[in-house]
């Protein structure tokens, strides 16, 4: 028998990167490209000149990718997702009325747990 060589994939769960771009931010650049494709059209279409268009579409892209590679730099792969749902949690719960605090609980959902006697005919079966 021949031997067999077998190439071991050391880049199993890292994130996706391209030119230090990391995760989410990729197709934040991707949208971006496009968004400023549309733009530099709809400019065009208007009647500005194409110089002026490409000013306008160049300082644009700069400014957003600066600000894109930006965020992937402070926030890395995960981060920024979880800035935006820290900002999301409230930092005070007010309430004005006590009557969330007396009414009796429904006892279906936090009760005992309700079986499905379906499932106890299959485990008597097998």
């Amino acid at each position: 028998m021949a031997n067999s060589v077998y190439k071991i994939n050391k880049g199993i769960n890292k994130s996706i990167e391209f030119k230090g771009l990391k995760a989410q931010y990729i197709w934040y650049v991707a949208a971006t490209i496009l968004i400023l494709l549309v733009l530099f059209s709809i400019l065009y279409f208007l009647g500005i000149s194409q110089y002026l268009c490409l000013v306008i579409v160049g300082l644009t892209g700069f400014w957003v990718l600066k600000v894109i590679f930006g965020l992937s730099k402070k926030y890395g792969e995960h981060g920024l997702m979880k800035a935006m749902a820290k900002k999301m949690v409230p930092s005070v719960l007010r309430s004005n009325d006590r009557n969330i605090f007396q009414k009796p609980l429904k006892q279906k959902q936090y009760g005992k747990a309700v079986t499905n006697p379906g499932n106890r005919r299959n485990k008597l079966r097998g």
